[in-house]
């Protein structure tokens, strides 16, 4: 037998390591509404599934003092199950050092996510941490070098999501930056490059840290954050969710769930005004076709003109991207051409089908969007659209108008198929505009202008204004009832679940960032 001693050390240093930066500073956290980095653990992984790694890890830099080098050096990881499927997690202690990175706390990280792209799963990062720990200068500096670095490495090969429970501050932020997902809360998370203290310092501006970096700012301005929930425990409950949706990694597909399926299609004639003046809510037409309560919609405060998210078709995971005509008449600007464009290239990256509804008036006119790049910003959808090799389809609802149409999942950008209702209108803009184009001579000329105009619109609405010419040209595949949406859209993707498109060798494109 062995002497008692050995596993008395052993339960020692692991209560020293669960004690983290001891009962006080846990209560403190407790205090804040925040829960510890074993809890936010224990709620993410499936019951008593999480195995620590690293626990006994120090510090060793000589210029941090005795009292400071604590066991994990601020960091709890590992790996475990989330939905019955592995995971690895990295989980940010405030308790130790106020979470800050070192060289220890960061190669703990860089070895959990090493270990995951390796194993091709999921990882996982909850911060809520100071930033770079001063003590420790360039180390820590480098140490962010490591996670970036994977990070990069990582994107498009295994989903990285990031949750912020906590301060997110300076070089901290670019690693959820490269991530797929962020998660915040209400009133616990904030991300800034630079505090409230060097704002004002150096311009003299006062603004609270919830002002300059909240989770309503990254929702709803910034569009950093992707998901938005009351607290530390709704928060995991979240990922947990949206795991249900995702791959492991690119080499694996999403897991069908089977579920309640709804078909209202017939519904759609009745949400969708034929007064092209009227706006309507686009999640109620996805409501008619999509399984039951499947639909996650993403980034839900920002860029509202476009709404993306995950569906359930019969069970398998489908990727949205549609205008939403109750904001900005579902016009693309600078911010939904960014917003649509990452989560196409999300979708291409791990295999999950893109359906794109579209009702599109074209991209948002005016100095502010020029100004503001929107020819560099709209063509990144472009982009993201025409690199797509997953099964695309999609239906267009009602206006399909210019270089927005086009930028929508057009047939000759490289849609597999597009189906059109028939009060579809594909043109190179409305009525209206045309006809102040092409007979604004006329129409000056007339004793009854108005009267000229409105025939004029009617004329060029009933010769130009349908789904019939583009049919008719190859453009898009079918006119279809509005009550077969479902059943079209099901067997499109039931038959291009095999397809396989072979591309030209390249590193990569030059994308329009």
């Amino acid at each position: 037998m062995w002497d008692k001693s050995y596993l008395e050390k052993l339960s020692e240093r692991n209560a020293k390591a669960q004690a983290g930066g001891g009962a006080a500073r846990v209560e403190k956290q407790h205090s804040q509404g925040k829960l510890t980095a074993r809890e936010r653990l224990e709620i993410l992984f499936d019951k008593g599934t999480f195995k620590e790694i690293g626990a006994m890890r120090l510090s060793q830099s000589i210029e941090l003092p005795e009292s400071k080098r604590i066991y994990g050096d601020g960091v709890v990881t590992g790996y475990g199950k989330i939905n019955g499927r592995p995971v690895y997690a990295c989980s940010q202690d405030f308790t130790v050092s106020g979470g800050s990175l070192g060289s220890a706390h960061a190669k703990k990280i860089c070895h959990v996510m090493d270990l995951a792209l390796d194993s091709m799963v999921p990882f996982i990062s909850i911060n809520d941490g100071g930033g770079a720990r001063i003590e420790e200068g360039v180390s820590s500096l480098d140490g962010y070098s490591g996670i970036f670095a994977r990070n990069t490495w990582a994107s498009g090969v295994i989903p990285q999501i990031s949750v912020i429970l906590g301060p997110c501050a300076g070089g901290a932020c670019y690693s959820p930056a490269i991530t797929d997902f962020i998660f915040m809360t209400e009133k616990t998370s904030q991300m800034f490059i630079t505090g409230p203290a060097v704002v004002k310092a150096v311009t003299a501006e006062v603004v609270t840290p919830d002002q300059l970096g909240g989770a309503g700012v990254h929702s709803s301005k910034s569009g950093v954050a992707h998901f938005v929930y009351k607290d530390d425990k709704e928060c995991l409950e979240g990922v947990r969710n949206l795991l249900k949706y995702l791959p492991q990694s690119n080499t694996d597909k999403s897991v069908a769930q089977v579920g309640t399926i709804v078909d209202k299609s017939a519904d759609i004639e009745e949400i969708i005004p034929d007064n092209f003046k009227r706006a309507y809510d686009v999640r109620d037409v996805l409501k008619c076709f999509a399984d039951k309560d499947s639909f996650l919609e993403i980034q839900p405060e920002f860029a509202k003109n476009v709404v993306i998210g995950f569906i359930r078709l019969d069970g398998n995971v489908i990727g949205v991207v549609a205008n939403q005509p109750k904001y900005l008449a579902g016009s693309l600007d600078v911010d939904a051409s960014d917003k649509a464009a990452r989560f196409v290239r999300f979708c291409d990256s791990f295999n999950i089908p893109i359906l794109t509804l579209e009702d599109v008036p074209g991209y948002m006119p005016g100095t502010k969007q020029e100004h503001n790049g929107i020819i560099r910003h709209g063509a990144k959808l472009l982009f993201a659209y025409a690199e797509a090799t997953v099964p695309r389809v999609t239906l267009i609802l009602r206006k399909a108008y210019g270089g927005a149409y086009i930028a929508m999942n057009s047939k000759n950008l490289g849609a597999d198929c597009v189906f059109a209702l028939p009060i579809a209108q594909i043109a190179v803009m409305g009525a209206e505009g045309a006809v102040d184009i092409l007979r604004r001579k006329e129409i000056a000329a007339s004793a009854e202008p108005a009267k000229l105009r409105e025939q004029y619109i009617n004329e060029y609405e009933e010769k130009y204004l349908n789904p019939y010419i583009a049919a008719g040209n190859g453009f898009i595949d079918e006119v279809i009832e509005p009550k077969s949406v479902r059943d079209r859209l099901v067997s499109a993707f039931e038959n291009l679940k095999n397809k396989k498109k072979a591309i030209l060798w390249k590193k990569h494109g030059n994308i329009p960032l």
